[in-house]
């Protein structure tokens, strides 16, 4: 059984629509946490089991979960032009949050392994009506999702909407497995 990895965490600190698609992860399985920030999601595949590799710019938000035993955590700054940190490493689950850099999609979509999830939401165009981000280098075009996933991956669930919490945004969202053999 796993261990709880904070008494104090609450699984609502975890997108919602992240925690819906956490049990398609196939049992046990590693899962990447793209720009984890303060590690909500590492968190979340953390107490359901999986050992997590945690990756962003600066891992110093992620505090003590750093050294969770089934935690890899690495600083790298994935738009500076150097190469993918992880090599070929594949992944049950790639998890991404908040965070849009076009370049890594292929990436992603490589280091899937064959009955992977990727879970994605990010926020779209349109949301410069209420405030960051507004630059549209960080918003996803209409569809934007599913024509990176279209022929590559199942798509589960895919929603392109208006959300209210924690706060209004205009966001995308997709869950898609790779169903490669």
């Amino acid at each position: 059984m796993p261990r709880p990895v904070d008494p104090h965490y609450s699984f609502t600190d975890a997108s919602r629509w992240i925690a819906r698609f956490a049990p398609l992860v196939p049992e046990g399985g590693r899962v990447l946490d793209v720009a984890c920030g303060a590690g909500r999601h590492s968190r979340l595949f953390l107490e359901r089991g999986h050992p997590v590799v945690a990756l962003d710019r600066d891992i110093s938000r992620l505090g003590e979960l750093r050294h969770h035993d089934a935690m890899c955590a690495i600083e790298a700054d994935l738009e500076n032009g150097e190469p993918w940190p992880l090599g070929d490493e594949q992944f049950a689950a790639i998890v991404v949050a908040n965070y849009l850099y076009r370049p890594l999609f292929p990436v992603f979509l490589d280091r899937l392994e064959p009955g992977g999830v990727l879970t994605y939401e990010t926020f779209a165009m349109g949301n410069e009506r209420f405030g960051k981000p507004s630059n549209p280098a960080f918003l996803l075009d209409d569809g934007e999702l599913l024509e990176i996933v279209r022929d590559k991956l199942h798509v589960i669930a895919y929603e392109a909407l208006e959300i209210t919490e924690p706060k209004p945004a205009l966001v995308q969202r997709i869950c898609a497995t790779n169903d490669r053999t």
